[in-house]
This record gives C-alpha cells, structure tokens and sequence, in this order.
C-alpha cells in the first residue's frame, strides 16, 4: 500500500494540513489531443486536478469515473491511468506537504459539487500569480486543500462526502448576520428541505436551526470578550435585532447576559 493511504487502497488518503504546501507546477492540462490513455507516476509530488471533463481514472489498480467538477487528490508515488474520451481539460497543481498537523481522511476523488465554481476560482487564482508570487500561489492552493477537506464531512454510520452538506454550511457562515431560514439554506445548497435536515441530524448530529443558533452565539461570544463593540451591534452582527432576544439568547447559549460575558463571565 503506498503511503499516506489510509482505509481502502486508492480510495482514501491521510493527508496533514497545518503547514502550507510548496507548488512545484500547476496550469491547464489539455490531454486526449494525441493519445486515448496516459500512464504515469509523481515520485515526489502529489497531484490535485479538478476535472472538465468525463474520463475513466485507475489510481493504483482502482477505477473511478470522473465527471466535470470531479476532483483528485493523488499521493506520491502512485501509478495514474487515464482513458479520454476526446480533448480532455483540467487544472491541475504538483506539490509537496509538509506533513505536520493531525491527519485529515480524504477520498481521492470526490465531488466538488455546489462548491466547483470556488474551488476552480482557488486554481485559477493560484495560476494566474505563481510566475510573480509563488508563495501566495502555495497560499491559494493551500485553501483549495482546506476546501477539499471542508467537502468531505464524515456522515454517522459512513465516511462518505456530501458536497451539498459543505455547501449548506458555508452559505450559513457567510450569512449569519442576515435572517436565516431553513428553505433557503436548502436552495443554496441544491437539496430539498427534507433532505438537508435528514443530511444535518447525520453529518452533524443536530438540526439546522440549531446548528445556525450555535453559531451565531459562538460568534456573539468572540465580539463581545474581543471586540469593543456596543452589544447591539455585536446582536446585528449575528443576526439579532432584537435585544431582548439577544439579551434571552446569551442567557440560554453561553450561560450568562451579554455584559456578563463581556466581563469575563
């Protein structure tokens, strides 16, 4: 088994994030143009693709079927076949970790899902700068890795990804100073209301309008001990305009008034 892999042999890798990758080449890869198949390895390097196109993938004997907004995480070392179907496109980046941090599970290939369009941002960001600041390219690469282990959230009973889960949870954090209701958190995330509450009690073991009060008070907590922020603006910045709400939900959530937690308490 090579290694990094952890689980089943190709499916999944353990990769460690802490520190921030060093790029060693990235850009546009067009293949499918003069051969049907390529076979190679990445001593060194590991390889981050994300996909436009369909194709059939065999990463150390496993097979897998990519689609547009597929992505690959490839450790080094491990033998890479590809089968096109005609001109085939991705960005790709060849890199090096540092291997320090807690190990973070990955699959080797996922689906970005809702998430595609941020991700193939990260890239193209990341290209555009390296020749001039290949530093800031390792930076925007290194936020791509974080996105990719933001979509694969474990699930109880499984450790399957869900895109639509990451993509749910990234629209809450990005409005949670704005009123938030359960129906569009479910069209941002491209899922029904029904199953974003059944894809929440899994992936994170609460609801959603729990999930969205806890963070909400998580922040609260932060503005008030950190910020000198009147507290009701520190109540609009997360999403309560109500002061005595605000005022019931410190109480409820952090255990104290919002001067009481301002004070240390």
């Amino acid at each position: 088994m090579t290694r990094g892999f952890w689980g089943l042999p190709g499916r999944t890798v353990a990769v460690r994030l802490d520190e921030p990758p060093r790029v060693f080449s990235l850009g546009v890869g067009v293949h499918g143009t003069t051969s049907a198949v390529d076979v190679f390895r990445l001593p060194d390097l590991w390889q981050l693709h994300l996909y436009r196109y369909t194709a059939e993938l065999v990463v150390d004997g496993v097979l897998h079927v990519i689609r547009p907004g597929h992505v690959s995480l490839v450790p080094p070392g491990a033998e890479v076949r590809f089968r096109y179907r005609g001109r085939s496109e991705h960005l790709y980046a060849h890199l090096s970790l540092s291997g320090t941090g807690d190990p973070v599970t990955l699959p080797v290939v996922q689906g970005a899902g809702a998430r595609t369009p941020a991700l193939s941002d990260m890239l193209l960001r990341a290209i555009a700068v390296a020749p001039r600041a290949p530093r800031r390219a390792d930076a925007e690469i290194w936020t791509a890795l974080w996105e990719l282990a933001g979509l694969a959230v474990p699930t109880r009973g499984g450790s399957g990804p869900h895109a639509s889960l990451a993509a749910a949870v990234a629209y809450i954090e990005s409005h949670l100073a704005e009123r938030l209701l359960v129906p569009e958190v479910a069209r941002a995330a491209g899922v029904s209301h029904n199953h974003l509450l059944r894809l929440f009690r899994a992936g994170t073991g609460t609801t959603v309008v729990a999930y969205i009060r806890q963070r909400r008070m998580e922040r609260a907590r932060h503005l008030l001990r950190e910020s000198t922020l009147p507290i009701p603006a520190v109540a609009a910045a997360v999403g309560i305009d109500d002061l005595q709400a605000f005022n019931k939900a410190c109480r409820r959530e952090l255990g104290a008034s919002p001067r009481a937690v301002r004070a240390g308490g």
